[in-house]
């Protein structure tokens, strides 16, 4: 199922710093800097990616804190791990983990990371523990899921005595400071302040008269764009394919996968149409990030299906928001859509965002001897009809 959050909206006044909060904790994590995070519960903690743990890392975050660190991954990456029974709960909420005889940079990196050796000797000394969903591990993780690194992170509750003044505690040690509700708003925030930034007219090999179209949310990020073939017109049910951006399929021709076949295909089938609208997500390997695209390739090379080796990294099988998509077809004036897909949850969470899917329409194309394993998995566990 796409990935989903239920949020509470934020006041439009509050969003320009609750997206830039979030933008520079991003930055200062992917650069393995600390962070710190405030919860709405009086939580307050010190987080590190956990693919970013050395010794000297490990050392500061528990001197910065002057507390010991727990290890917080998805329940996903712990059922892997078999540090938890599968249940009903949630499979993206978060645990924490505590080592007897504490952390170290490599147990850390053999727990978050798949691709390194085995934790075998970890997990004989591993206790878990539940979080609050709504404090700084779960935040931590979610933080680092922005970030497109491995959904891990290392939380250590500060209980340094000067820290009772927080931002001037942060300040004074130049540490970048976010409220964990932030985090826990950023989709939904980010797709609600997407502005059109710069339009042009772009002939197309299968659909001359094309203009594109750039969104750009409000803290500057990565940009969305919306492909408008010929003139669809609003009140009527138009023709339109979400594409989440391939960077390996769209661009390099990749055989893994079917995505520049859907891609080129969606162009060719709008433009025979008459008009239409192609909406090109920055949503790379289902939400996960190109990094964590090429890992799981990895891992499929060792023998995992598509959406198992997104779920051996701990994230979900499909990772991506709808949210952006719904955002600008509205924009464009296009409340009811013909949905090209082969993936019945796109259609449910495009529906979801306030669009009337009126008809999904079929999307498949031939596969070849490279991604035969990859369609047969997303039509037997993704459930998408071929």
């Amino acid at each position: 199922m796409p990935h989903r959050q239920h949020l509470l909206t934020m006041p439009a006044t509050r969003q320009p710093a609750s997206l830039l909060s979030v933008d520079r904790a991003v930055f200062e994590l992917r650069r393995g800097r600390v962070v710190v995070i405030a919860a709405a519960n009086g939580a307050r903690a010190l987080v590190m990616a956990a693919e970013g743990a050395s010794p000297q890392s490990l050392t500061d975050l528990t001197n910065l804190a002057a507390s010991l660190p727990d290890l917080s991954i998805t329940r996903r990456r712990a059922e892997v791990l078999g540090l938890t029974d599968k249940s009903d709960a949630d499979a993206g909420t978060v645990l924490a983990l505590s080592l007897s005889g504490g952390l170290d940079a490599e147990a850390v990196l053999r727990l978050a990371d798949p691709l390194t050796e085995a934790p075998t000797a970890e997990l004989e000394r591993t206790t878990v523990h539940d979080v609050d969903k709504h404090g700084p591990h779960t935040a931590a993780v979610g933080l680092a899921k922005i970030a497109r690194l491995l959904p891990a992170a290392l939380v250590a509750t500060i209980e340094d005595p000067d820290s009772k003044d927080l931002a001037g505690w942060a300040a004074r040690r130049n540490l970048a400071l976010v409220d964990a509700g932030d985090i826990f708003q950023y989709e939904r925030t980010a797709a609600r302040t997407l502005t059109r930034v710069s339009e042009a007219r772009v002939p197309l090999e299968d659909a001359e008269h094309t203009r594109i179209i750039a969104y750009r949310p409000q803290d500057g990020g990565l940009e969305h764009l919306a492909i408008v073939i010929g003139e669809p017109q609003p009140g009527e049910p138009a023709l339109v394919r979400i594409h989440s951006e391939c960077f390996t399929g769209d661009l390099l021709g990749s055989l893994r996968c079917d995505c520049g076949d859907q891609l080129r295909g969606a162009i060719q089938a709008i433009g025979a149409s008459g008009s239409g609208v192609l909406l090109y997500l920055a949503q790379e390997g289902r939400g996960i990030g190109l990094v964590n695209k090429l890992r799981a390739y990895t891992l499929q090379d060792r023998g995992l299906d598509t959406l198992d080796a997104n779920e051996m990294l701990g994230y979900d099988a499909d990772e991506r928001v709808y949210l952006p998509a719904a955002q600008m077809l509205q924009d464009l004036g296009l409340n009811q859509v013909r949905l090209l897909t082969n993936n019945p949850d796109k259609v449910a969470a495009l529906s979801g965002c306030g669009i009337t899917v009126s008809e999904r329409v079929a999307h498949a194309f031939p596969s070849n001897k490279h991604n035969e394993q990859y369609l047969h998995t997303k039509k037997a566990k993704g459930g998408h009809l071929f």
